[in-house]
């Protein structure tokens, strides 16, 4: 199954659990473009280095809050599921998990989009 869509995930930081959506998009040309939205800050920032291969999936991020990090995430789509690792330079890993979002899906939390 394809990597395209929106997803809502769940990384398993030393901070928390943190609450993402992250959209990603294949262009015609072969090309991937995406972005994430950090569900508690409402931050949004564009992914970069985007590689789909298979069901394997790899991007990087840049966040500020709730500090400034650079992520690299790397994960597995099975289905409308994925799982994986977040890494932040030398720190360690970081549990992923996500399900694809439908249209019927609620939002994180329960309310209805």
């Amino acid at each position: 199954m394809s990597a395209e869509g929106n997803w809502n995930l769940t990384i398993d930081t030393p901070l928390g659990k943190q609450q993402a959506r992250v959209q990603l998009t294949a262009q015609p040309n072969g090309v991937w473009h995406g972005s994430a939205e950090d569900l508690r800050s409402g931050e949004q920032v564009p992914l970069s280095d985007i590689t789909v291969r298979g069901d394997r999936v790899t991007y990087r991020q840049s966040i500020t809050k709730p500090m400034r990090l650079h992520l690299v995430f790397s994960l597995t789509v099975d289905g409308d599921r994925l799982s994986g690792k977040a890494r932040a330079g030398r720190l360690p890993g970081s549990k992923v998990s996500g399900e694809r979002v439908t249209t019927t899906d609620p939002e994180p939390g329960g309310a209805l989009r």
